[in-house]
């Protein structure tokens, strides 16, 4: 009959080699925050990842770039930002966070969707083609906050620019996200909604009508930057891989494109 502390000794043992095994599971942690229109493409990007750096353990946090930016000012711990708009990568950096390797990853078009079954015919949203008269009287158009969420900052644009900026600003239906525009459309809440065209693909319960014209509103880039004084080399790594060949097929599968170098 085995002695109970040696039970107990045996037990101790195999505990702390689960954990010496679960420490060892992840050589390396990297941590992203990110823009939330990147959500489906950057996950598909960090499981491909994750294949070929199978010791490397890649956490990803979706919000409006706005949102991210300030829980990173905060506090939040993170290696990585991706910003869907220049403005909240400068910001980030004025409030005296270390921004490293910092350069454009990718570019989007500014989109018009309806729920998937409207039938609303297709077009280019421009001086020709004004949205107001599209809602009905109590209807509104979903949008990124246009006080902080870039996609919602672009739509602003592209109405100020088209002329509609006045008339659509109290008939709006704000959101938190881009994603969250995209949920009033796919549910029916509105009849139209702005969002970008990235997410007008990746959704089934919308059509895109159509994309605005590129001189609306300034470029859509993401910014991508290194946080912190000391990025890890796991960090730099995936930064590298995500601005590689290989790292943008992903990305653009599901509709982005490489940003063009200026």
């Amino acid at each position: 009959m085995s002695s109970p502390f040696r039970s107990l000794g045996l037990a101790l043992t195999l505990c702390c080699a689960s954990l010496a095994t679960s420490s060892l599971a992840y050589a390396d942690q990297v941590r992203v925050f990110a823009a939330a229109s990147l959500s489906d493409a950057l996950d598909a990007a960090v499981e491909r990842y994750q294949q070929q750096h199978p010791d490397v353990e890649v956490q990803t946090v979706y919000a409006s770039s706005s949102t991210a930016a300030r829980q990173i000012v905060g506090g939040a711990a993170a290696d990585l930002f991706i910003s869907a708009d220049q403005q909240w990568m400068d910001w980030l950096g004025e409030q005296g966070e270390t921004l490293g390797e910092r350069g454009d990853l990718l570019a989007n078009r500014l989109a018009l969707i309806a729920p998937r079954d409207s039938t609303l015919e297709d077009f280019i949203p421009d001086a020709e083609h004004r949205l107001l008269p599209l809602l009905g009287d109590d209807e509104r158009l979903a949008v990124g906050d246009p006080d902080h969420v870039p996609a919602g900052i672009y739509a602003r644009q592209a109405f100020e620019h088209l002329g509609e900026w006045q008339e659509l600003e109290p008939r709006l239906a704000r959101a938190d996200n881009v994603r969250g525009a995209l949920a009033l459309v796919e549910q029916g809440e509105v009849p139209l909604g702005v969002v970008y065209s990235t997410d007008a693909k990746a959704s089934e319960g919308v059509r895109l009508i159509g994309l605005f014209p590129t001189d609306s509103h300034p470029p859509i880039t993401y910014p991508i930057a290194l946080v912190g004084d000391t990025p890890s080399a796991a960090a730099q790594a995936l930064r590298a891989w995500l601005a590689s060949a290989d790292g943008l097929a992903v990305f653009e599968q599901y509709g982005f494109s490489a940003a063009v170098a200026e």
